[in-house]
C-alpha cells in the first residue's frame, strides 16, 4: 500500500512539474531593442483577461491573435524606448485616478477611491480591479503605462495625419438625430459640501466644522472662499461644489445615504443642513440649485454650470473615436513593419505552437 501511495505522489509531482515547465516555455523573443521573452504562461494570463471581458473562451485562432498582439505591443514599446520616449509614474497615477474618478462622477484621490470601494462594495481596490480588468492595481498601472508609451510613440510618428482626423458637421448632426433620446438631464442638484475628518481629536473636528458652518450661514464666508481656504496646506478640512444626479449611486459616491439625498432634494434652494456625523468625519451640506429633468436640443449645454453644448460634446466624442481608430490602424501598420526576423524570433511555430496553445 505504501508503495502505491509513494508511486502516486511521484506521479502527481512529476505531472505538476511538467505543467510548470510547459508554462515557462518561450513562444517568441522580441529583440528590437533588447531580448524580451514571451512565455506560454504570459499568453495564458492575457487570454484569461480577454476571456473575462468577452464572457466566453477564445478559440485557437483567437489565442494566436492574442500572441500576435503581445508581440506587436512589445515591438512598439521597444521602438518607443529606442526613440527615448518614456512616461513618468506620476503621470500614470494621474491618468489612473482620472479614469477612476470618471467612473464614480467626482474627483477623488487613490486613497479616497479605495475607501469608497471598501465602504460601498466591501472589497479592496485590488479585488475591485481584478474583477473589472483581470489585473490588480499594480498590474493595471503597468499595462496603462505601456499603453501611454505606445500611444505617445504612435502619435509622434503620425502627428500631421492625426490633425486632419475630425468629425464632420453631417456626422455630428446624424449622430444626434439617431441618439436624441439619450441626451437628457435627469433631476440634478448642485451641492456645496464641507467635510472635516475626525482624525485623533473628534471634538476639535466638530468645533472646526461648526465655525465654518456659522461663517457660511452668517455670510461671513462664501462657498468659494471656504473652498479656497480648504486648499491651503494644513487646512484640516475638504470643501467642494458639484452637480450630481438625484440617484442612489451618486449619493453613495459622496458618502450620503439615498434617503438623505432625497431629503436635501425636497428642500428649497439655499437650504443648509445641520452638522452630520459619519464614522470618519463631520460634515454639512448646502443646496445651491435644483435642475429639473429635460430633453436636450443640439445647442443646449450638456451639464449645468458649463459652456459645452451637445453639439460640442458629440463633435469631441466622435473626433476622439475617429482619432483612436486612425491611431489603431497606424499602430498595426507600424508593428507589422517592425515584425521582421531580425526583430522577432519565433521559438514555436506550426503544429508545435498549436499543441502548446490547445490548453483546456
Amino acid at each position: 500500500m505504501k508503495k502505491i501511495v509513494l508511486a502516486l505522489m511521484i506521479l502527481f509531482a512529476t505531472t505538476a512539474m511538467a505543467f510548470a515547465q510547459s508554462d515557462l516555455q518561450v513562444l517568441a523573443v522580441v529583440k528590437l531593442n533588447k531580448n524580451e521573452s514571451i512565455t506560454l504562461k504570459q499568453l495564458k494570463t492575457q487570454c484569461s483577461n480577454y476571456e473575462k471581458q468577452l464572457g466566453k473562451p477564445l478559440s485557437l485562432e483567437g489565442r494566436k491573435d492574442v500572441l500576435n498582439k503581445i508581440i506587436s505591443d512589445r515591438l512598439l514599446i521597444q521602438a518607443a524606448a529606442k526613440d527615448g520616449i518614456s512616461i513618468p509614474d506620476s503621470y500614470v497615477d494621474q491618468v489612473f485616478m482620472q479614469q477612476m474618478s470618471q467612473s464614480i462622477g467626482r474627483n477623488v484621490t487613490e486613497k479616497e477611491f479605495a475607501e469608497l470601494i471598501q465602504k460601498t462594495q466591501n472589497k479592496s481596490i485590488d479585488q475591485f480591479m481584478v474583477e473589472q480588468t483581470g489585473m490588480n492595481t499594480s498590474e493595471f498601472k503597468t499595462y496603462l503605462k505601456n499603453f501611454l508609451i505606445v500611444q505617445q510613440y504612435v502619435i509622434q510618428k503620425n502627428q500631421s495625419g492625426l490633425q486632419n482626423v475630425a468629425a464632420s458637421d453631417d456626422e455630428i448632426r446624424l449622430y444626434y438625430e439617431n441618439n436624441k433620446s439619450s441626451f437628457v438631464w435627469s433631476d440634478m442638484l448642485k451641492l456645496f459640501i464641507v467635510i472635516v475628518p475626525k482624525g485623533k481629536d473628534p471634538d476639535a473636528a466638530k468645533l472646526k466644522l461648526n465655525g465654518l458652518l456659522n461663517s457660511y450661514k452668517d455670510k461671513k464666508l462664501t462657498a468659494e472662499q471656504i473652498i479656497v481656504q480648504s486648499q491651503a496646506s494644513g487646512s484640516g478640512y475638504q470643501a467642494s461644489t458639484g452637480v450630481i444626479p438625484k440617484t442612489e449611486i451618486y449619493a453613495n459616491s459622496i458618502g450620503m445615504t439615498y434617503q438623505n439625498l432625497l431629503f436635501v432634494a425636497s428642500q428649497k434652494e439655499g437650504f443648509v443642513s445641520d452638522i452630520e456625523e459619519t464614522s470618519n468625519d463631520y460634515r454639512f451640506i448646502a443646496l445651491l440649485k435644483k435642475y429639473d429633468a429635460k430633453m436636450l436640443g443640439i445647442s443646449d449645454i450638456v451639464q449645468p454650470d458649463t459652456t459645452v453644448t451637445v453639439y460640442d460634446y458629440i463633435r469631441s466624442a466622435l473626433s476622439q473615436q475617429k482619432q483612436q481608430e486612425y491611431l489603431g490602424e497606424k499602430a498595426a501598420e507600424m508593428a507589422a513593419a517592425l515584425n521582421t526576423s531580425d526583430n522577432v524570433e519565433m521559438k514555436k511555430t506550426g503544429a508545435a505552437l498549436d499543441k502548446l496553445m490547445s490548453w483546456e
